[in-house]
């Protein structure tokens, strides 16, 4: 079995952004010999996501109004209480909302790669949440399987 490591960089927005990173995805297997296995997406930070659904503009409306629902960024947080942090830069957000936002999704997805394709449903797509931003973000992605 081969397995191939590449990072995808994606500058994000300020906020909540989605981002579709499925074409990114397919052009890393599409560049590896790779027919069959699986592709493991992993995010690097603590302030962003991934999830596999369907990438639709008012579909991702209401997934930004359902996230900032779950942690509104006007609540009062113990880690944005910052004089009281030992060791922080001194551009440290405010962001506890974001951290908790990501907590409640996933930092990784493994996806089945069936005849060099990524084996997605009809309206399946991987998509990468930015919950902070805007930052210069990197996503691990392992490639591995047979040719």
């Amino acid at each position: 079995m081969a397995i191939f490591h590449k990072i995808i960089e994606i500058k994000t927005n300020p906020g909540i952004n989605i981002h579709n990173i499925t074409p990114q995805i397919q052009d890393l297997i599409t560049a590896t010999p790779i027919q069959n296995g699986q592709a493991l997406i992993f995010s690097r930070h603590t302030t962003t996501a991934l999830a596999i659904n369907e990438y639709e503009e008012r579909l991702l409306e209401d997934i930004k109004v359902y996230l900032r629902k779950l942690a509104p960024e006007s609540d009062k947080y113990l880690h944005n209480d910052l004089h009281l942090r030992a060791n922080i830069p001194p551009d440290e957000p405010m962001n506890a909302h974001s951290h908790l936002m990501a907590m409640t999704m996933s930092t990784s997805e493994v996806i089945p790669i069936v005849d060099g394709k990524l084996a997605l449903g009809t309206y399946q797509s991987v998509l990468f949440f930015e919950l902070d931003g805007a930052r210069n973000r990197t996503i691990f992605c392992q490639i591995s399987g047979e040719g």
